[in-house]
């Protein structure tokens, strides 16, 4: 065994990324404070061919130092979109055939391993403010609220890790990982 090198990773360029089918997944940032966070999400929205990445509220933007940092370049290859609010960016969706999941703990919320998403489905993924969680608005107006279960003293992960987790079980649930 052997590490690979940059070349036989046979990575894609922006070009060739930008012109690249994508999974039909759209990430929705809910007011995110931390410009590390919004960098991640556009790391692992590239890593994984994600749609488009929207940052709502008071979600920072690119071109941004602190985002650069952990996007490592990811925002030249992932489309983004700024919206004044998340119900903003939800109310599109909706009205473009994409069923909202929020990821949060609630009442009623769906264990993330019994979700079984369609192969031909488009969904976004709803991600919360690291202190207050997806709004309650947003909440009400999701097709389905998701929760990975935790098992420790603590009753939450940061989003990056929320985000590969759950991009991660979508992705291989609707086939992608068998080229479907």
């Amino acid at each position: 065994m052997k590490k690979l090198s940059m070349d036989e990773l046979n990575r894609l360029s922006v070009d060739e990324y930008k012109a690249s089918d994508k999974i039909p997944l759209v990430i929705v940032l809910d007011n995110i404070r931390s410009l590390n966070n919004v960098g991640s999400a556009f790391r692992t929205s590239d890593a994984f061919r994600i749609e488009k990445i929207y940052l709502c509220g008071i979600t920072g933007t690119p071109p941004h130092r602190d985002i650069q940092k952990t996007a490592l370049g990811a925002t030249d290859s992932v489309e983004w979109e700024h919206t004044s609010s998340t119900m903003e960016a939800i109310d599109l969706l909706k009205a473009n055939g994409y069923q909202i999941c929020s990821l949060e703990q609630v009442d009623k919320s769906t264990m993330l391993q019994d979700f079984q998403p369609t192969k031909d489905g488009k969904y976004a993924l709803v991600f919360g403010n690291e202190v207050f969680g997806v709004e309650e608005e947003v909440i009400q107006a999701s097709d389905h609220v998701l929760e990975i279960p935790q098992f420790g003293t603590k009753h939450s992960l940061n989003i990056s890790v929320s985000m590969g987790i759950t991009i991660w079980d979508f992705v291989s649930k609707m086939g992608v990982l068998q080229g479907n």
